[in-house]
């Protein structure tokens, strides 16, 4: 990749502990039920966890064939067949709180599988979740993209990550357009960090991911007209040679439950 040039200072960073779980909601029963249980019941045994600084519910909207622009040689289209229905976005207040946290995770070991027919812990070290300032305070977002993306094989992780860190992202913030900017970059996968009984957690090696974005808007327009935008399409070949899947999911809401460690009474969009 080539470093496209700066053209204003980049924001403000502040680094986080933060784990994504991948969630993928019964079949037996309507979807929306089992996103309703999911913002309902589930979130209260989640939002009670001790040590939590940040807890958000990301629900992605149910036709999500993929919002990046396609490019010759990365898979931009969603296969149907792992196509998520929702992230748990947990984010801790420090490196000791997944310790404090292990009754209420037991409890919801036990209760994914009213919900969840497949689960997927994503977790990266402390201080690799970054929230990047990219909008003043009173802003609102009022639409989402989530973007994965798989390193290519053959590629370093060190290698992957500087084209993350150092040229996708600077490049996104450097936009103006951008109304929220998280990144995650996550260790190797490893089943038994959230082995939930009774529900899947299949993830084949080819189907893994590195890394996550989230992207926020002012509203819907706005990212129709980012994602479509030479910039985009521009990045997107500049990261072929390390990436070999970049998936766009259509954010349907964000809910908050927890925020700066306190469980809020409702939660917050």
């Amino acid at each position: 990749m080539g470093t496209p040039p700066a053209t204003t200072a980049q924001p403000q960073v502040t680094k986080h502990f933060t784990s994504s779980v991948l969630l993928w909601v019964r079949t037996e029963q309507a979807r929306q039920t089992g996103m309703d249980y999911w913002k309902g019941p589930h979130s209260g045994i989640i939002a009670a966890t001790p040590g939590l600084e940040e807890y958000r519910q990301i629900h992605l909207a149910e036709h999500n064939p993929g919002l990046w622009p396609a490019t010759t040689g990365v898979e931009t289209a969603i296969p149907a067949e792992r196509k998520i229905d929702g992230i748990a976005e947990v984010t801790f207040q420090s490196a000791l709180s997944p310790l404090k946290g292990r009754k209420q995770t037991a409890l919801a070991y036990k209760d994914e599988v009213n919900v969840f027919r497949r689960t997927l812990l994503y977790a990266g070290p402390p201080n690799t979740s970054r929230w990047h300032d990219v909008a003043s305070p009173v802003e609102t977002v009022g639409a989402r993209a989530v973007i994965y993306l798989r390193r290519r094989p053959g590629v370093r992780p060190g290698e992957f990550r500087r084209a993350v860190k150092k040229e996708l992202v600077p490049a996104l913030a450097d936009t103006g357009m951008l109304k929220e900017l998280r990144t995650q970059s996550f260790m190797p996968w490893i089943k038994k960090m959230w082995d939930t009984p009774r529900v899947a957690h299949d993830n084949p090696a080819d189907q893994r991911f590195h890394a996550s974005i989230i992207l926020g808007f002012a509203e819907p327009a706005a990212r129709a007209a980012f994602l479509s935008s030479p910039t985009v399409r521009n990045l997107s070949h500049q990261l072929k040679p390390v990436v070999s899947a970049i998936h766009a999911y259509d954010v349907e809401a964000a809910l908050t439950y927890v925020k700066s460690g306190r469980i809020l009474p409702h939660y917050k969009e």
